[in-house]
């Protein structure tokens, strides 16, 4: 069944990213949905550690899809996303061949061995033309915002038409469209022209009470009064804005499970101290934290 219809509205797909164990709201699951059933590219913004990617990974376990995930990075390029050739291998054949022609004192058209050079027993698939090809599943483009202007026009191109041409094989077109999450952390403005291709939805640090949902439904074994006490800690941390890096749902996680092996029942001072490299990964960030524990704690 299509992926696309087979969740009859918001509230399911809530549901089954629930049973995941991804705590969506209501605008979340919304737009997801509505991405879904208008066969739209969907646009996930927000801090590190809000849960953008684990987003894509949850709703591929939830529709019992394959995950194909494209990183994207500083300099990637259309290759690195779409697909190459196995060069080593392309190599070996023509020795091969040339071997094989001496052997038998005889010869090769040379554009019989052009074209089998470029078979496709010699193609690298990269992560862009697997989804086009075997699709349905969920394409995670991660990260697009580390990418640059060149890549995005790339991409913009294939979400545009659900299909790349290789000159030596063809043009190939997806049977279904890919279900395609794109995320961003940011680091510098995207272009309309691709933000109008997808929906948006901006993914915010959680509530209290939906973080504390989060911890027992994906760490149950921390006791209940601890989880709250660093989930109250871990959101006095993020309302101070001189801080660098923020504990996102990861690290609060993190940190529950950290205190529980330690056997923790009550996050004082001291055990927050002891374990602070668990949630805060700056040099920064940590001695201010240190210097305000006791405000944090509600000491």
């Amino acid at each position: 069944m299509d992926p696309r219809t087979d969740v009859a509205d918001a509230r399911a797909l809530a549901d089954r990213l629930g049973a995941t164990g991804y705590l969506a709201d209501d605008a979340l699951s919304t737009v997801g949905w509505l991405a879904l059933r208008l066969g739209r590219p969907l646009l996930l913004e927000g801090e590190p550690g809000t849960g953008k990617t684990a987003y894509a990974e949850s709703l591929a376990a939830a529709l019992d899809l394959p995950l194909v995930r494209l990183q994207c990075y500083e300099g990637i390029d259309a290759a690195q996303a779409l697909y190459d050739w196995d060069f080593p291998r392309q190599i070996l054949h023509l020795r091969a061949v040339e071997a094989v022609a001496k052997a038998t004192d005889g010869g090769a058209e040379v554009e019989a061995v052009e074209a089998d050079l470029f078979d496709e027993r010699f193609l690298l698939t990269r992560p862009i033309l697997t989804a086009l090809r075997e699709a349905p599943l969920v394409l995670l483009i991660d990260e697009i915002d580390r990418a640059d202007d060149e890549f995005e026009a790339f991409l913009l191109e294939v979400l545009s038409t659900w299909s790349v041409t290789i000159p030596e094989l063809g043009t190939i077109t997806a049977a279904t469209p890919p279900v395609v999450i794109l995320t961003s952390n940011r680091t510098r403005e995207l272009h309309d022209a691709l933000k109008r291709r997808c929906l948006y939805h901006w993914i915010d640090h959680p509530g209290i009470q939906r973080e504390l949902d989060i911890i027992r439904r994906r760490a149950p074994e921390v006791d209940a009064a601890l989880a709250e006490q660093v989930v109250v800690a871990v959101s006095r941390m993020r309302a101070d804005d001189a801080m660098l890096k923020p504990p996102g749902v990861a690290e609060t996680l993190d940190w529950a499970r950290a205190l529980h092996e330690l056997g923790t029942r009550e996050l004082d001072t001291e055990s927050a101290a002891a374990t602070l490299g668990v949630a805060v990964k700056y040099r920064e960030d940590a001695d201010r934290v240190r210097a305000a524990l006791d405000r944090i704690l509600g000491r």
